[in-house]
């Protein structure tokens, strides 16, 4: 078989998207790669600074004129009077039935979500690795206990164990505390499935060869879970924690729409289809903007989780069909190469011997050196053939020139 140049480079371009990049730099290149996950980054972006400059946050003020306490009379029949994009008019979302500014009132529901959202993320999110990565990295009695917790908090049901620590947080805390509470209370509930994943993925990576490396190098077990296996297992952790906080979301709705979450006078999304449920057909607009933001949210956190557990595992390869046309014309193009050294082969092939690696090189006109590195030109069963003089070769070409009898 005749290797060209052509072949030669194709094979050096193999991985060249991340030759000599870090792996922070390989991750970020990935991700930023990713149309939806990016979109979905400048989207919550955008909810956060608008839920957050708007109306103010912990006594700083915002650029909105209403607040979501304040009553005033009803305009437009409490319907939204934005017209367009610039032309907000005076209630843009509209108002409630007893005239408080809706738009004011969803902002502060988005605030308290995002909150519970961040909050419950990352209490689930740690207690449920901690607990799978040492259950998992540990194995006997250590495992069997973790395990056997887990199993007693997963047979409770999640909304009526959610329920009671929420009723528990809104009875001790007060206004934004309370709030916080309620995330870290429902963040102790939620961690089961995570740790369930977790556990499952140490079980798998702690047989590895890098690991039995990392033991015989003299490395700790704190060493081993956290530099080896954990960064080894974080696309797994990332997509499941995102989806943690997502599903979070909608718990904290649940609880607020069966009257168990957010109390007033603060609001939540979920508190506010609840209170406007009476008033559906009526007044749809009452539920039109608290749904928006809890699906814009929840889709927005489930694309950036597929996007980081796709940059973070190299397991994942992103197909790109342009690169695949180019790889094709590159390979049809190199065969037409290889066909110009038909003849050369066909008359050495009446001469009685096969090229190697490095006549076929040298026909080319390029040194094996230049092509291939510095060192042996060529390695294998072909050079040392070479090297011999070769038992195909003619008699007259043997080193020394000599003649076999």
């Amino acid at each position: 078989m005749t290797t060209t140049p052509r072949a030669i480079d194709e094979r050096a371009q193999v991985g060249g998207e991340t030759k000599g990049l870090s792996q922070g730099a390989i991750v970020r290149k990935r991700f930023f790669g990713n149309t939806a996950a990016v979109v979905s980054i400048y989207v919550l972006v955008a909810i956060v600074i608008l839920a957050f400059s708007s109306i103010g946050f912990l006594g700083i003020p915002g650029w909105w004129k209403y607040s979501y306490t304040d009553f005033q009379g009803t305009v437009n029949n409490g319907a939204p009077t934005i017209t367009g994009p610039f032309s907000w008019g005076e209630h843009p979302f509209g108002q409630d039935r007893i005239g408080r500014d809706y738009f004011a009132m969803t902002m502060r529901g988005a605030q308290l979500s995002i909150i519970i959202m961040l909050v419950i993320g990352i209490v689930g999110g740690l207690i449920g690795v901690v607990v799978g990565s040492v259950s998992g990295y540990f194995r006997g009695w250590v495992e069997s206990v973790l395990m056997r917790l887990v199993d007693i908090v997963i047979i409770i049901p999640l909304i009526i164990l959610a329920a009671v620590l929420g009723r528990v947080a809104g009875g001790t805390f007060q206004g934004t505390a309370a709030v916080v509470a309620l995330g870290v209370f429902v963040g102790l509930a939620i961690w089961t499935g995570l740790a369930r994943l977790v556990r499952g993925e140490f079980l798998s990576l702690r047989e590895r060869e890098f690991v039995d490396a990392a033991r015989i190098a003299g490395a700790s077990n704190a060493r081993i879970i956290f530099k080896h296996i954990l960064p080894n297992a974080v696309g797994v952790i990332i997509v499941n924690v995102t989806l943690l906080m997502s599903s979070a979301i909608l718990l904290e709705t649940a609880l607020s729409f069966l009257g168990l979450g957010v109390k007033a006078p603060d609001v939540s999304l979920g508190s506010l289809i609840s209170e406007n449920q009476q008033a559906f057909t009526t007044r749809p607009w009452l539920f039109w903007f608290p749904g928006l933001f809890i699906v814009v949210i929840c889709l927005c956190i489930n694309f950036i989780g597929d996007g980081l557990r796709d940059a973070f595992d190299p397991r994942q390869k992103k197909f790109s069909a342009k690169r695949a046309k180019e790889r094709v014309a590159a390979a049809t193009a190199g065969a037409g190469d290889a066909s110009v050294t038909a003849p050369a082969s066909a008359e050495n092939a009446e001469k009685g011997y096969s090229p190697t690696a490095s006549t076929v090189i040298e026909d080319m006109g390029t040194s094996p050196t230049t092509l291939l590195g510095s060192g042996p030109a060529v390695s294998g069963p072909g050079a040392a053939l070479e090297a011999d003089g070769g038992p195909d070769r003619p008699d007259d070409e043997q080193p020394g020139g000599k003649h076999r009898a």
